[in-house]
């Protein structure tokens, strides 16, 4: 097989360093143990090859031979396909990762996302619009409390659908999003104490702080 490229940008600022969607890619790869290298595009100055790979001008993508792949879910679940080390081969177990995968983007990722661009702005807790956001967020956590208080991992064992969903709640954590959650706040704890997730985060820090 040949080795994996998984690109992202060159630099960006400080405040949003350790939470690149790259971190994901990353993450599965080192857990899976599959050969990759990193490359980088420009954060400044975006070009047409990058939206040729990306169209929303983001990062990350992953380059396999001849495939290219853009947004992080899509990326997990190619890597998934390649290494039963993140998703059962078996059709049950496949399809329990591949739910719960979708339900870290879908169902939670909608409600985080928006809540945390308020918490990264500063606004304050009367701007219209936040209460809802607030009610939200929590409706999710409040299920999110029920399926976790009672297991270690999402499925059987762990998968790429862990690793969605614990980036997704760690960011929810970085503002202190998870102090009526306990049972999310463990998970989160859990999953980034694996020795996969330490390095990937370490190496994203040094890619960016490189370009300083």
């Amino acid at each position: 097989m040949t080795d994996l490229i998984l690109t992202t940008f060159d630099w960006v600022p400080k405040t949003p360093r350790g939470y690149v969607r790259d971190i994901r890619v990353r993450w599965a790869l080192e857990e899976a143990r599959l050969p990759y290298s990193v490359t980088s595009v420009p954060f400044r100055d975006r070009s047409a090859e990058h939206f040729s790979h990306q169209p929303f001008g983001q990062v990350p993508w992953l380059t396999d031979g001849d495939i290219s792949i853009f947004e992080s879910g899509a990326i997990l679940l190619h890597l998934g396909e390649l290494s039963d080390r993140l998703m059962p081969a078996e059709p049950h177990g496949r399809s329990e990762v591949i739910q719960w995968l979708f339900a870290a983007l879908n169902s939670v990722e909608m409600a985080s996302l928006p809540w945390s661009l308020f918490k990264f702005s500063g606004d304050t807790e009367g701007t219209p619009g936040r209460k809802h956001l607030d009610e939200f967020l929590k409706a999710r956590l409040h299920h999110m409390e029920k399926v976790l208080a009672g297991r270690q991992w999402l499925t059987a064992t762990f998968s790429v659908a862990d690793i969605l969903m614990a980036d997704v709640l760690r960011l929810v954590d970085r503002f202190d999003g998870l102090v009526e959650s306990p049972a999310c706040r463990d998970y989160v704890a859990h999953a980034t104490a694996r020795p996969a997730f330490v390095k990937a985060h370490a190496d994203q820090m040094a890619h960016f702080a490189k370009a300083d």
